[in-house]
């Protein structure tokens, strides 16, 4: 059974999620946490908050064994842009884009 937890409108970029997902993916709960603890990307804390939201979600709401949980899949999808403005020469002025994005984890019991 697959069991999932979403956070969404993170203030931080898909691109750069991904980057740490892409570190977990496949791996053990426990194995997954430790190497969240160790990455410094500021997405780290964020993501090691979901693994435990979707842990929580495992053995309370389906009561799934957590010993027996990995990380099925996981991905960062893109929310809303905000759109914000800088002042440039001549008058003129560059837009800034700051993404954000919707982060999904899902876990599931070894067999």
């Amino acid at each position: 059974m697959e069991v999932r937890a979403v956070a969404k409108n993170v203030r931080l970029t898909p691109r750069k999620v991904r980057l740490v997902l892409d570190l977990i993916r496949g791996k053990d709960i426990e194995e997954a946490l430790a190497i969240l603890k160790f990455t410094p990307r500021a997405a780290s804390p964020v993501i090691a908050k979901l693994v435990k939201s979707a842990v929580a979600n495992a053995t309370n709401n389906h009561n799934l064994v957590e010993d027996k949980l990995y990380i099925k899949a996981c991905y960062a999808d893109e929310a809303r842009t905000l759109k914000r403005w800088r002042p440039r020469a001549r008058g003129s002025a560059a837009q800034i884009l700051k993404r954000s994005s919707h982060i999904t984890v899902v876990v599931e019991e070894k067999e």
